[in-house]
């Protein structure tokens, strides 16, 4: 290796990483101002190795392991990856029963097709959104769309949970993903 060559590799390195964590500012009406971290990760980072063993780390591992759950319809151990499960259990059950067991696990299971995408994380804090690009949201039957669906979860104590208590700092990120939605911000 020339003497040239290893502080290249090292800059490169530091360039993707660069690039993979950025801090950004959404402006929005009445000047009121988002801070937020947002992390690009690789083409189907959001995907799952069958020998992975996955625990609720990382709020992308955490998602992995939910969306597990959920594609097999398995709401009881879904529920307990929130901060509030006895209401996460409520919400999954009702939704179930509104469309069926067949209905529910297709939804779920569009959060772990490699043709979609997860589209960027985004950090405030604690508190962790997935903005995903979802291309089979319509039923089997209708054509090919493209939604962007948010997935908000919230550290505590060295796990990632899914948010469902309401706070200031979730209400700032589903601002942050309706400017994904309508182009205001693109990655």
């Amino acid at each position: 290796m020339t003497r040239w060559a290893l502080p290249l590799l090292l800059g490169l390195s530091f360039a993707v990483t660069a690039q993979a964590q950025q801090d950004r500012t959404l402006e929005l009406d009445g000047g009121v101002r988002v801070a937020y971290t947002v992390w690009l990760h690789p083409a189907n980072a959001h995907t799952v190795h069958p020998a992975a063993v996955l625990a609720p780390t990382t709020a992308l591992d955490a998602a992995r392991l939910l969306n597990l759950h959920l594609s097999t319809g398995d709401i009881e151990e879904a529920a307990l990856l929130s901060n509030s499960p006895r209401r996460r259990f409520e919400v999954l059950r009702d939704y179930r029963r509104s469309v069926g067991d067949d209905e529910f696990k297709r939804v779920f299971t569009q959060y772990l097709v490699p043709e979609n995408r997860l589209v960027a994380e985004i950090a405030i804090g604690r508190h962790r959104l997935l903005i995903w690009e979802l291309k089979q949201v319509a039923a089997p039957t209708a054509p090919e769309a493209s939604h962007l669906a948010g997935q908000y979860f919230v550290e505590v104590e060295g796990r990632y949970l899914v948010d469902d208590v309401p706070s200031e700092t979730r209400t700032s990120l589903r601002r942050v993903l309706e400017a994904y939605r309508t182009g205001k911000i693109r990655d």
